[in-house]
């Protein structure tokens, strides 16, 4: 698998079409999040490809949400990205901005945990902590029962993209929070970087 494009070209095109602050952290944490389910998953080899595909998921959706998933394959195929990626990125928004279907696991990863990390994220930031180094399954499973709270995280789709991959939803939540936990640091420190760029 090819995104025939380097990293430091996708956060450049990231950035060109992303200036909000929350649109480029979650980029980041869907980037980190995806490489460590390639890793934890036996796609070490395709890493750096998952962790493309999580960065620029949601390439469009800051300039175009209505056209979300429809603008993208324009944008990355004139940064010479790969129809590998192309549809990698398109198939997130299955169900919801298009009809491209998740195929590959890295696709099916990518749909599931999309909504998942925002989730997690927004719960981290009601911790004292501020952090996902401390939270467990069982209060990330209280929030996701709470329908009011982060609102616009779909709990349809993170439910059904458990399911796309056969899991359980509980196991898709700690796979998620663990990957999150893992890339703290380096998605913060890349915030810090960007911000005062």
């Amino acid at each position: 698998m090819d995104a025939n494009i380097s990293r430091e070209a996708a956060l450049e095109l990231l950035k060109k079409y992303n200036k909000e602050e929350f649109h480029i952290r979650h980029a980041l944490t869907v980037e980190s999040v995806m490489r460590w389910f390639a890793v934890d998953l036996g796609r070490a080899d395709e890493a750096e490809f998952w962790a493309t595909a999580g960065l620029l998921h949601d390439i469009d959706f800051e300039l175009w949400p209505r056209e979300h998933c429809e603008k993208a394959p324009e944008l990355l195929r004139e940064a010479g990205a790969s129809e590998e990626l192309i549809h990698a990125v398109c198939s997130h928004g299955y169900g919801l901005a298009g009809n491209v279907e998740p195929e590959h696991e890295m696709e099916k990863v990518l749909f599931a945990c999309d909504e998942l990390t925002g989730l997690i994220g927004a719960a981290a930031l009601m911790r004292p902590s501020k952090s996902v180094r401390d939270m467990e399954v069982s209060s990330l499973r209280k929030k996701f029962k709470d329908k009011k709270f982060a609102a616009g995280c779909s709990r349809d789709v993170i439910e059904r993209g458990a399911k796309l991959l056969g899991w359980e939803l509980e196991k898709l939540m700690e796979k998620t929070i663990l990957a999150m936990r893992e890339g703290e640091d380096l998605v913060n420190g890349q915030m810090e970087k960007i911000l005062a760029d």
